[in-house]
Formats: structure tokens, sequence, C-alpha cells
């Protein structure tokens, strides 16, 4: 999974016929401090993100057909999948506390 943000639409009209009723957003990728780490690329949204949203991404092509509701090959290598509110990482070089 990837942290991200997204940052702009993507319109097509016309497109492989696999993707009719995908909405495919531009997308930033994000450190935990949230500066940028990488290219942007185009991914696919199931969860109606916008742009200006933080989200994460699937990176894996058979979870990202799965979420999209493809069946059989198709190609699809990312979908966005969910919306994140906050992020609370750990100091670095504290251990979590298991009960």
């Amino acid at each position: 999974m990837l942290l991200g943000e997204v940052i702009g639409n993507v319109v097509s009209t016309v497109k492989e016929e696999c993707y009719s009723g995908l909405k495919a957003l531009w997308v930033q990728p994000l450190d935990l401090q949230g500066d940028p780490k990488g290219d942007p690329f185009i991914t696919f949204d199931v969860v109606d993100a916008g742009v200006g949203d933080r989200v994460l991404v699937v990176q894996e092509g058979g979870g990202a057909q799965m979420v999209t509701g493809m069946t059989g090959p198709t190609p699809v290598g990312s979908a966005i999948v969910a919306i994140v509110d906050s992020i609370s990482p750990e100091p670095s070089g504290k251990k979590s506390k298991k009960n």
C-alpha cells in the first residue's frame, strides 16, 4: 500500500472498454510527514476520493482488479481503496506495547 494525495482528475473521452464506469485520478505519493515521495501516477478510484484527499492506494494488480470489480486479465495495476483521515506514526526507536 502507498500513501498519496489526489492532485487531479483524469478525463478521457475514449478509453478501453474495461475501464468504463471507473473514475481515474492523478495521485502524488507521500511520505509519513506528508512530503512528496516519487513521481505522480494515474490510478482508479473506488471510494469517491477527490482532489486534495489523502488516500491509500493498493499497488498490486490482483488486489486492484478485485476492488474495481474486474474479472479476468485486465490492465489495472493500482486502485485507491481508502480516504485517510489522520496519521499517527510512532516515533522511531520506540516499540509498541502489546496486550
